[in-house]
């Protein structure tokens, strides 16, 4: 079992920063597509980012591109989401979550999930 442990959340006023960091553990992450979401109160929950690896794939949704990186050390189990320019509607508990077979932002498809770092950004 691949376990994930998010964390970097925190308070941050409008047009600022915040990286989120998701440890892993249990198996090799060089093996899993890496994914984050996020959900924010009252609404579904969102596909932000997602990346494999071997092939350097990656797909954002388009309320965080050119905002938003995700990024991945394999060699030390780590993925992380750079936030830039944060809006008030990037408030939300944001999630790691990871699969062997997909690089999208289908929530369906990720069977390993960490439970969640909250964000808020307000002045």
């Amino acid at each position: 079992q691949l376990r994930l442990v998010e964390s970097g959340g925190g308070l941050v006023q409008p047009g600022g920063s915040l990286t989120l960091s998701c440890a892993t553990s249990g198996r090799p992450l060089e093996d899993f597509a890496v994914a984050w979401f996020r959900q924010a109160p009252g609404k579904e929950r969102e596909g932000v980012a997602c990346t494999r690896g071997h092939n350097d794939r990656t797909h954002y949704a388009d309320s965080v591109k050119g905002r938003f990186t995700i990024s991945r050390n394999d060699a030390e189990s780590m993925a992380y989401l750079q936030m830039n320019n944060l809006k008030p509607e990037d408030t939300a508990i944001y999630y790691c979550a990871a699969n062997l077979y997909y690089t999208d932002l289908d929530s369906s498809n990720y069977d390993y999930w960490g439970m969640g770092t909250q964000v808020t950004v307000s002045s």
